[in-house]
């Protein structure tokens, strides 16, 4: 046997192990994070995606006559009683659900003044519906975007899969500038129709603090990218915010660096007109974030780092299983 010899590799690109210390934080991290999600989650969210489940749906789809064989339960009594024909319901089978998560780990997330930082937030609701996406049996993946590219972890079903996905997100080093060319939030959001051509589920977890990139652009880009994803797919979008966004503390001279494009400048805070317009402006800047989601076609969550995001989280996705269910129940009725 030959042995061929192996090619020289740059000291950049070298793979060097992870330190075990390392492994066992992460590990620590991510076990005491699921605990806590599931523990919250069990007993007021069991599950509202379609399941891998074999045998005949709930959603509607239709009807047809009747023919012998056919269950009698499933018989349309009002559209029997319309055509004076017996007719039966049909559903739509019961599908494995794909889910994805795009991860926002930009420079602006790498702040809090409350308990947590705002990535925290991110990686716990990444968790959140993680854990109720698999705990069905469906596919879970992640796109992280805010680094020098953008990460992928393609969807995979099992408990496994999923925390090797936080894992990614959890990885994500903190960054010191903008996002490198391509990968900013909008440009995940344009990407994933190439990543998940079928239609799915897309959570999307951010503060929303994209600045416009385009030379002359006066907003940002990520609403309309949102709105184009929209079209295809069945869109979440998670605002991660933190209490001293909203307002300036009266602390005197403050100095504030932008971290994503380290533009540094001095503020008064003694002054109570440059407080109000602050919080003013910022006010305007949160209710503008929801406008533009609602306008997209998604759905709208707001977390924040000074409360309890996961008791935010576990509220929305029971009110929103509710909400589905009244909604199928209604086209039944129909």
């Amino acid at each position: 046997m030959s042995l061929v010899p192996s090619p020289t590799i740059p000291p950049e690109q070298a793979r060097v192990s992870e330190p075990v210390a390392d492994q066992v934080a992460r590990a620590a991290v991510l076990r005491r994070l699921e605990l806590e999600v599931v523990r919250r989650l069990d007993g007021r969210v069991s599950g509202e995606h379609h399941t891998t489940a074999i045998g005949p749906g709930s959603e509607r789809a239709g009807a047809r006559e009747y023919t012998p064989g056919d269950d009698a339960r499933r018989i349309d009594w009002s559209l029997t009683a319309r055509s004076h024909a017996a007719h039966v319901r049909t559903t739509e089978a019961d599908r494995e659900l794909e889910t994805w998560v795009v991860a926002d780990r930009s420079a602006s997330l790498d702040f809090g003044t409350a308990a947590r930082e705002k990535r925290d937030v991110v990686l716990g609701v990444c968790a959140a519906f993680g854990v109720l996406t698999v705990r069905e049996g469906n596919r879970y993946g992640v796109l992280v975007s805010g680094g020098p590219e953008l990460v992928r972890r393609p969807p995979a079903a099992g408990r496994r899969a999923m925390l090797a996905a936080l894992a990614t997100v959890h990885d994500v080093a903190r960054e010191g500038g903008a996002p490198g060319p391509g990968a900013d939030l909008a440009d995940a959001l344009r990407m994933l129709p190439r990543l998940s051509p079928r239609r799915g589920q897309v959570v999307v977890v951010s503060d929303f603090l994209d600045a416009p990139t385009a030379p002359g652009a006066a907003r940002p880009r990520w609403p309309e990218a949102l709105r184009a994803l929209a079209t295809r797919q069945q869109v979440i979008a998670v605002h991660v915010s933190d209490p001293r966004e909203a307002e300036l503390p009266d602390v005197g001279m403050l100095s504030v660096v932008d971290p994503e494009t380290g533009r540094l400048l001095h503020v008064q805070t003694r002054s109570k007109a440059l407080r109000e317009r602050y919080a003013a402006a910022a006010a305007e800047r949160l209710a503008r974030v929801e406008r533009d989601v609602q306008r997209s076609g998604a759905e709208y969550l707001h977390v924040s780092t000074g409360r309890d995001w996961l008791a935010d989280v576990v509220a929305f996705a029971a009110g929103r299983r509710a909400r589905h269910r009244a909604d199928a129940l209604g086209r039944v009725l129909s």
